[in-house]
């Protein structure tokens, strides 16, 4: 790009390009060389438009106007410069989402506007430097202040301060920026107004604690510049980090940061959260609240991230294959329940004077800690290690570990200096046992770790390790800008537990509980990236918390998921809901907000058991007899019967009175909703009630095996016996949730159909979905596969680290249903979302000036 291209593109971002056109149209310049700067801010803008990420779900009537960094501007230039971290791949789509976020607000030339804008990003994911990357590129466009809310703990403002001090301060070189806090100082108003404070090139940062009083004052001073006229056409962007904590549905806090955005008139809101659950239930219909009407934007996933779905697995969204790369890693040790109330005091008022015991299991944790930095160091990594311990919220259980854990590094210390050999062979078999189950071979460009390698490292590691309470009230507290590496064990709940960055976290002893999505994922603070050392990071927990993650990781991929969908149809943010899928125990967030019951449908879709009581026979008996039951009164009433090979047989054309017969008496698991017969029937219902009916007759197919001997065998009645399948059990589960994860293939949704299953398994779940709709003869049959399963069914070799043998007292019939159609027709309530029916989009650009003021007082 030519200089004078740049000047031209540049008069452009600020005074919109007929004020371009009027200012250079007329001057030295022909016409040619003014409509070829057009054509490049045009291509320029476009690129932008599509580039990384592709999608965004937007509000209707935003114009196209950033074309991207230009060569003048100096801030994001000096930041990207910095990231020497990152690899040139990230930076590269650091910048193109940065940039699809800034073109996603009101260009500079606009009057009057309030961007309310949503990025949700990933626990521990990069969302700080995205955040940082959009406040230079704003500041390089002429937005003169830039406001950031920094959760609600002085550790994590202090921690995004030094960032921003080190990223973006200095690095931009003396006049860019000016801050109005510092790393020790949250904002008190300063000695001069905000008018002094304006002139020149430079752009004000506020880094501030989201907390009533430090808002107090920043509104105080912010009123006094926009009565005086000073703040008036004065661009300000608001940064709110942790969106969802204290920003919504709080008596204090919201109205606040409300009144705060309504003394601008060229402002831009944008929030950054991992949990976006409470923003997006935000009453839409309110416009001074901060539903993201403006803008929602999904980032994708960062290379080399470890988020909840590659820890702990998910299940299989809608449509989607069931494959083992959902299982996860495994890097999650039990806790059991029997132990919890020793390391976790039970009951209102029992921590006080309550002593931890260092169980079993938290003893493993510590010395793997030990041993998986002393392998980093190994490796040459000397960074900061560190290991999280998060049984409770109270200050006083923090307090209670310190000395105890002390104790225990003395004495491994003591025992590790004076080879005692007892000591080296319990570490050695922990080493050895739990490189087996995560090899370093999982991960290209590591390699393993021997013990006799890593040894000649714990005297040093023990040496250095620290015990650091972590809380509000704690002297001592986490600090990673010292010289030297930290080797850390750090104790605490809440300050740990969002935002704040525990670097280098490889061990994490977690039994914590929540009650809300957002809170249990926001402590995940295992979440992020592990360069170098992906082989070595461990949770321990219980088994019940390591269910709950698992679900989260399905609820985020399914808001996602959602969110890419609207994409697709171009809908705005205030046109749709993003749905959340429910939990039986979990609340989805304590803000609950506008929600409504939301719809997922059966259409077009395939559900299948997965979770089973292994050891309840009457449960597992009445399962058998009503697939019986199904089998013997269809046969009876001549349906056609059709033997595919010597393990799978097909009955044609049963009568959904039968079926509904049948889902009502087959136990399900109350782990699997989508498989709820009060919901499956009602869809049923619904579709043989439709003026052109659906799902009056289905096909039921027996999915067994040749009979091998007289054990493995299932009889179905009407001389139908069938050999049965192998389907083992995930790695610690069994017993009141026997999990075989997967039960179907995906070309057994086209069993009944006349397409071998090799050619069924080089196609999509989209076109086998097709290939039933568009069949006269299944397109609106239903259909249901029983699989005899073996009671004692033992894991495939190449899966024995993962797996384990079944171990039922009966024989199990697993169940799946094929459902013909696509998700137009709906009938569940497993899912909550945002109500927008009341929403008026025609007058999108209005802005209420209306603040209802609430009384209530709040704590931060």
């Amino acid at each position: 790009m030519d200089k004078f291209a740049a000047v031209f593109i540049d008069w452009v971002e600020r005074f919109g390009l007929d004020g371009a056109l009027s200012h250079f149209r007329g001057g030295p310049f022909p016409d040619e060389q003014i409509d070829e700067w057009v054509a490049e801010y045009q291509r320029l803008v476009e690129g932008v438009k599509i580039g990384y990420p592709p999608k965004i779900l937007s509000a209707s009537g935003l114009k196209p106007w950033y074309p991207g960094p230009l060569p003048h501007h100096k801030r994001w230039p000096a930041f990207r410069d910095s990231l020497t971290r990152l690899s040139t791949d990230a930076v590269t789509k650091l910048d193109k989402s940065t940039s699809k976020i800034i073109a996603h607000t009101y260009s500079p030339d606009t009057p009057k506007y309030r961007t309310k804008g949503l990025v949700v990003g990933y626990v521990q994911s990069g969302k700080t430097t995205s955040f940082t990357g959009v406040a230079a590129k704003a500041a390089d466009i002429g937005y003169k202040l830039v406001i950031v809310l920094s959760g609600i703990h002085n550790g994590l403002r202090r921690q995004t301060q030094e960032r921003l001090q080190a990223e973006l301060v200095n690095t931009a070189g003396e006049g860019a920026w000016f801050p109005l806090t510092d790393e020790n100082k949250d904002f008190y108003e300063p000695s001069a107004t905000f008018a002094a404070h304006q002139g020149g090139d430079r752009t004000l940062l506020i880094v501030a604690k989201k907390q009533k009083d430090v808002l107090a004052r920043l509104l105080n001073w912010l009123t006094t510049a926009a009565k005086n006229g000073s703040l008036a056409n004065v661009p300000v962007l608001v940064i709110d980090d942790e969106a969802d904590q204290a920003s919504v549905e709080t008596p204090k806090i919201n109205p606040q940061i409300r009144s705060l955005l309504k003394l601008l008139t060229r402002g831009t809101y944008i929030g950054y959260t991992a949990t976006p659950f409470a923003n997006v239930l935000i009453n839409p219909s309110v416009p001074d609240d901060l539903y993201p009407e403006t803008f929602i934007l999904n980032l994708p996933e960062p290379e080399g991230y470890f988020g909840a779905e590659r820890i702990f697995g998910r299940d299989a969204l809608e449509g989607e294959y069931s494959g083992p790369n959902l299982d996860g890693y495994d890097m999650v040790r039990e806790v059991p329940d029997a132990t919890v109330g020793k390391i976790r005091p039970v009951g209102r008022g029992s921590e006080q004077g309550f002593v931890p015991t260092i169980t079993e299991e938290l003893a493993t944790a510590l010395r793997y800690f030990v041993l998986a930095t002393a392998a980093r160091r190994h490796r040459g990594d000397y960074d900061h290690s560190t290991m999280l311990v998060h049984t409770g919220m109270k200050t006083a259980i923090h307090f209670a570990y310190q000395r105890p854990l002390q104790e225990f590094f003395k004495n491994l210390a003591i025992e590790v200096e004076g080879a005692d050999a007892q000591t080296l062979r319990e570490l050695n078999e922990l080493w050895e046992k739990e490189t087996k189950r995560v090899p370093a071979s999982l991960f290209p460009g590591l390699n393993p770790v021997s013990f006799d390698e890593l040894v000649e490292h714990l005297p040093d590691v023990l040496d250095r390790v620290k015990v650091i309470v972590d809380n509000f009230r704690s002297r001592d507290r986490l600090n990673y800008s010292g010289v030297e590496p930290e080797v850390a064990v750090a104790v605490g709940g809440n300050t740990l537990s969002r935002g704040l960055t525990l670097e280098g976290l490889v061990v994490s002893f977690f039994v914590r509980s929540a009650n809300t999505y957002d809170t249990l994922l926001q402590m995940g603070r295992w979440f992020g990236f592990r360069g170098g050392y992906e082989d070595l990071p461990r949770i321990w927990m219980t088994k019940r918390l390591k269910a709950d993650f698992r679900h989260l990781a399905t609820v985020e991929a399914e808001i996602r998921l959602d969110i890419a969908r609207y994409e697709e149809q171009h809908l705005s943010p205030r046109e749709v809901g993003v749905r959340i899928r429910t939990h039986p125990v979990l609340n989805v967030t304590a803000k609950m907000g506008a929600y409504r019951i939301a719809y997922a449908s059966y259409g077009g879709r395939r559900v299948q058991t997965r979770y089973f009581r292994e050891n309840d026979a009457g449960w597992l008996d009445d399962n058998r007899k009503a697939a019986v039951d199904l089998v013997t009164t269809a046969v009876a009433e001549g349906v056609k019967v059709d033997h595919r090979g010597e393990g799978t047989v097909i009955l044609r054309d049963v009568d959904a009175e039968h079926v509904l017969a049948f889902l009502n008496a087959y136990h399900v698991h109350e782990d699997s909703p989508d498989l709820d017969p009060r919901l499956v029937t009602a869809y049923i219902g619904k579709e043989n009630r439709r003026a052109r009916p659906s799902l009056l007759t289905w096909n039921v197919a027996l999915m067994g095996e040749r009979i091998v001997d007289g054990k493995h065998v299932v009889d179905f009645g009407a001389g139908i016996r069938l050999g049965t399948i192998e389907r083992s059990l995930i790695k610690d589960t069994g017993g009141d949730k026997a999990d075989i994860k997967t039960l179907m293939s995906k070309d057994h949704r086209v069993i009944d159909m006349d397409i071998s299953p090799a050619a069924a398994r080089g196609k999509s779940e989209g076109a086998l979905v097709d290939l039933r709709n568009a069949s006269v003869e299944h397109a609106n049959t239903g259909l249901l596969l029983l699989y005899p399963i073996a009671r004692d069914s033992k894991p495939d070799p190449a899966n024995a680290e993962s797996r384990i043998p079944m171990d039922a007292a009966e024989h199990i019939i697993g169940m799946a249903l094929v459902f013909p159609g696509n998700a137009e027709d709906k009938v569940s309530n497993k899912y909550v979302q945002v109500d927008t029916s009341g929403v008026d989009t025609s007058e999108y650009d209005e802005i209420s000036e209306a603040l209802e003021a609430d009384q209530e007082s709040e704590t931060a």
